[in-house]
């Protein structure tokens, strides 16, 4: 067996009421001073409320709620502002992907004094970095358990900081965070965390491992076999709870096995024309699989998978025609949950599609993972494809 590396959250915590319960022990770990990083929607809801109250019973916490989706450079560099300007002993990300890679990254730059720019990329990152707590209250990024932060420049281009470093001191796993997710964003981070399985299993990664590809079948089987119930009965406890295991086991895979080209094409759409991360990976799924299983390795892969999502599929025949047959099925959940399924569905002109496969080229950490070499003609085909 070749040699790999494994990395994750050293301290996980799951329950209902996990996020108030552990409240001592978080605050123990992060110190006097806790920077809250959050978005307005979740202010504006309450969901904050509770877990906050809990944690004032033992720190000073300061909340920032700037983080806005697809968090721009600006609103990183504001946080670490704040954040400073407080005193920080420790920083908080609550709520989807976009809070809990602001706080990552936040946490880093005031416990270093790094240059952002000298950190983007893989393993660049210096340290040390504030002590560091996630609360997820999507079921979609993982970012809870991965050594991965993502933030939009100035020029729209997603640029990410990869490192072991940044990966939380405790991730609070509560699925009553994520009973009042709406069915649209529910079925857009579900199939978001099922794109992290499907991806980290086929990559070509040279670590992708034993490890990652277990957790991502584990991650398939919670995520494909409560997704529908989550989405139609957002109350379901089981079925959240489910879904926000799957996502971080699918992140735990990913950190390790890293993602593709379903990533890197996605990026150009939800950082020039701000469709969500977790729309912007489901639509262009099928497109860039159909692509990927002209390679015979690939089609092996996702047959293994396929049968794991779509039980019925165990007896079928050819990895080329489980393959086929697999894409087929994603692309009908996706359109049963109600999610749109082209890039027109979602505002993007055809003309854009030339622009979007430049851009996508851009993302090379990820497209050197693709089971099948995607050049700048391919990724325009694929686009024209999705429209």
């Amino acid at each position: 067996m070749k040699s790999f590396q494994f990395n994750t959250t050293p301290g996980l915590r799951f329950g209902a009421e996990e996020s108030k319960n552990t409240a001592l022990e978080v605050t123990k770990k992060l110190g006097k001073n806790i920077l809250f990083v959050t978005d307005p929607g979740l202010v504006k809801l309450g969901l904050i409320d509770d877990t906050l109250a809990a944690l004032r019973s033992y720190s000073e916490v300061l909340v920032f709620d700037s983080v806005e989706a697809d968090p721009s450079l600006k609103t990183l560099m504001k946080c670490v502002e704040v954040g400073s300007e407080f005193k920080a002993t420790g920083v908080i990300g609550f709520g989807g992907g976009s809070s809990m890679d602001t706080a990552k990254l936040t946490a880093l730059l005031i416990g270093s004094g790094e240059d952002i720019h000298e950190a983007w990329g893989v393993a660049n990152a210096k340290g040390p970095r504030l002590p560091l707590a996630l609360y997820p209250t999507t079921s979609g990024t993982g970012s809870e358990v991965t050594p991965i932060s993502i933030i939009t420049q100035d020029d729209l281009e997603k640029k990410g900081v990869s490192s072991p470093l940044i990966l939380p001191d405790l991730a609070i796993l509560d699925p009553l965070l994520t009973i009042g997710l709406p069915p649209h964003i529910t079925a857009a981070t579900g199939v978001d965390a099922m794109v992290h399985a499907i991806e980290s299993y086929a990559s070509k990664s040279a670590n992708n491992n034993l490890i990652s590809k277990m957790l991502a079948k584990e991650a398939l089987r919670l995520l494909g076999g409560s997704i529908e119930i989550a989405v139609s009965n957002g109350s379901d406890l089981e079925a959240r709870s489910n879904m926000l295991l799957g996502s971080m086991l699918a992140g735990s895979s990913f950190g390790n096995s890293p993602v593709a080209g379903v990533h890197a094409l996605a990026y150009p759409i939800g950082g020039t024309y701000h469709i969500p991360h977790g729309l912007s990976n489901a639509i262009v799924l099928p497109y860039v699989l159909r692509f990927n299983i002209k390679d015979q390795n690939a089609a092996q892969l996702y047959s293994e998978i396929a049968p794991i999502i779509f039980p019925e599929m165990e007896n079928s025949t050819s990895a080329q025609d489980v393959s086929t047959k697999f894409i087929e099925n994603l692309s009908k959940l996706s359109s049963n949950l109600g999610l749109e399924q082209r890039l027109r569905d979602v505002g993007i002109p055809e003309n854009a599609c030339e622009s979007m496969a430049k851009d996508a080229m851009k993302q090379t950490r990820l497209l050197i993972n693709n089971p099948k070499e995607i050049t700048e003609n391919d990724a325009y085909d694929i686009y024209k494809s999705a429209w």
